[in-house]
């Protein structure tokens, strides 16, 4: 596991300055773009009598916007790929955490911005089960159980996950500042109220 967790690392990692190769070209040609009277993506390039402008380069226009078509179209696939690794690392930090029982951590950097945390831990209780587990007060949830941002309505879909899992570990992914980290929660009963001794607020988009 742990060469397969480093593999899919350095692909995420490769797939990353790629992106930001991309991103940097695209930048570079908007300002092309810019400099000719701001005519960005969709501004005319012929005059009312329907001649070139003569107040732009026209060719240089349009060959910045070719290229920022085409490099737009490669950072929707390479988005893509990240997102496809990023699910295949949780996965396979998952397995890991709950083999092991410890808390799994990777570095994600400028690609958390991506990810879609659907709640945030406002407190824990010292020695409940959250503490016990490495939550911490101001992480993002990204999946607690089998809840996560496609399918959380409310609080209530943690509520049930925490009734069925009492006794058992859950997987729990959060943000911490530029890291995803996977911890193994056991929902259980202990010395203070309710079975997890924290508290999770919606995140408000």
């Amino acid at each position: 596991m742990p060469g397969l967790v480093d593999e899919t690392k350095c692909k995420l990692k490769e797939l990353m300055n790629k992106k930001e190769s991309i991103e940097s070209d695209i930048k570079e040609l908007s300002e092309v773009l810019e400099t000719q009277q701001n005519v960005g993506m969709d501004g005319p390039l012929v005059n009312e009598e329907r001649y070139p402008r003569s107040d732009i380069d026209v060719y240089s226009v349009r060959h910045a916007r070719h290229q920022i078509i085409c490099l737009q179209n490669d950072l929707k696939a390479v988005m893509k790929e990240i997102e496809e690794n990023l699910h295949k690392l949780h996965a396979e930090a998952r397995e890991k955490t709950v083999d092991s029982g410890e808390e799994q951590r990777m570095e994600i950097g400028a690609s958390s911005q991506d990810l879609n945390a659907f709640a945030r831990v406002d407190r824990v209780d010292e020695g409940s089960p959250a503490s016990q587990s490495g939550l911490r007060v101001d992480d993002k949830l990204l999946e607690f159980g089998s809840v996560n941002s496609t399918n959380f309505q409310s609080l209530q879909n943690v509520a049930t996950v925490v009734q069925h899992g009492k006794g058992r570990p859950l997987n729990v992914t959060v943000i911490r500042n530029t890291e995803v980290v996977h911890l193994a929660l056991t929902p259980n009963t202990w010395t203070g109220r309710g079975l997890l001794g924290c508290n999770i607020v919606p995140i408000t988009r």
